[in-house]
């Protein structure tokens, strides 16, 4: 038998959990919504990382489908609700695919029934629009982990990809942390400053998760996990969830993407400016220098060094399909999963060790957080603070 089959074979009883998939995004881009236009019971290779032939043939057990919405949206509050109502939508029409899922209980009855558990993560505090209410409102329906920044600062916290402000968390940040302790909703700090990721290490009670990060030490990139992070995991009890995104797993493509950008600003176009005009200076660039592309081996180096910083307890994946341009080879869609397995088993990876990347270490960070808000439920009532009483004192 060969790695890969050895892979299919644990996948069938330890499918993958993946932290995090902008399907939800890419409909609303590519057809607003019009999910016969993109039925995804069918192969929609041509257009998407991701249908359900392709997950199943990937061992994928359960899904965090991102609800994610720019940061310049007029209204995020409303257009992250349209997201959970696509979601609401695929699990509707597809139910002997797809079942919805609240808690652990809901992963582990949906692996045991065949079915691939589908849960929901904001990315994004602007999605909250600085309002406590909103972000119990997105808990009651359905969203089970915030990311507490995108590619933006928020009013209350630094990401990775923006001039500080703030600092980390500012003091309604923090509460913001701790009020989605007390709701069970998990912290995802990717897409944060390392700023930020300490000081919501300190002030969470529950177990963080990083939906779709690598390690820094590999390759570096602001949007992965400096090592130092790495190491407080296992006192926090969280896990980082290892990314397939080429520009935060390679260098040589971090490299090549700082020099496309600086290109299209020298012919006075923005980097992420997708008309004609701007991709006919992007190809021309690319024709001269041709893009670095990543591998399963790529991602592997990450998770080897992932788990001499973290352990074994403490790694996850969360691969970003739907929300790249570009993915690794071997790693094209949400079918290759096994690829990744099979080198990681190569590597001397066990099949325990395995079984708790793909869906053990999942299952348990979900099961802690809920522990602890039915604690915190029992002796805090919910906050109404406000960003205005808080922050002022900061000021």
């Amino acid at each position: 038998m060969t790695s890969l089959d050895d892979a299919r074979t644990l996948l069938a009883e330890f499918p993958v959990a993946d932290g995090h998939n902008d399907l939800p995004w890419a409909l609303r881009e590519q057809v607003r919504y019009d999910l016969d236009a993109r039925d995804v019971a069918a192969d929609q290779s041509a257009h998407l990382h991701t249908d359900i032939p392709r997950l199943r043939a990937g061992g994928v057990g359960a899904q965090y489908w991102s609800v994610y919405v720019r940061t310049d949206s007029p209204d995020p509050v409303a257009a992250t609700l349209e997201q959970i109502d696509c979601v609401r939508q695929l699990i509707g029409r597809h139910p002997e695919d797809l079942r919805p899922a609240l808690t652990a209980a809901d992963m582990e009855a949906a692996r045991r029934e065949g079915r691939i558990a589908s849960l929901m993560g904001a990315e994004g505090g602007h999605s909250i629009a600085n309002s406590l209410g909103t972000l119990r409102g997105l808990y009651g329906l359905g969203v089970r982990y915030l990311t507490l920044t995108h590619n933006d600062n928020v009013d209350w916290a630094d990401s990775a990809t923006d001039e500080p402000r703030a600092g980390g968390l500012t003091a309604f940040g923090r509460q913001v942390v701790r009020e989605m302790n007390r709701l069970g909703m998990l912290v995802d700090l990717s897409h944060v400053a390392a700023t930020t990721m300490r000081d919501a290490l300190d002030a969470s009670s529950a177990p963080v998760i990083f939906s779709h990060s690598s390690a820094r030490a590999v390759c570096d990139h602001p949007r992965n996990i400096p090592d130092d992070v790495l190491e407080r995991l296992p006192a926090n009890g969280g896990m980082a969830m290892v990314t397939f995104v080429p520009k935060f797993v390679l260098q040589a493509a971090v490299d090549w993407t700082a020099a496309a950008d600086e290109n299209m600003r020298a012919h006075g176009l923005h980097h992420l400016d997708t008309t004609a005009e701007a991709m006919k200076v992007h190809r021309a660039f690319e024709e001269r220098h041709p893009r670095p592309v990543a591998t399963v081996s790529t991602v592997a180096d990450h998770l080897d060094h992932m788990r001499e910083a973290a352990g074994i307890d403490h790694l996850g994946i969360g691969g970003d399909y739907d929300g790249t341009a570009f993915t690794p080879d071997g790693l094209d869609d949400v079918s290759g999963y096994p690829n990744l397995i099979a080198e990681l088993l190569d590597r001397g990876w066990s099949k325990a060790d395995l079984a708790k990347l793909t869906w053990k270490n999942a299952v348990r960070v979900l099961d802690a957080a809920e522990d602890v808000a039915r604690g915190l439920q029992a002796t805090r009532p919910p906050s109404n603070a406000t960003i205005e009483s808080l922050d002022s004192l900061d000021g």
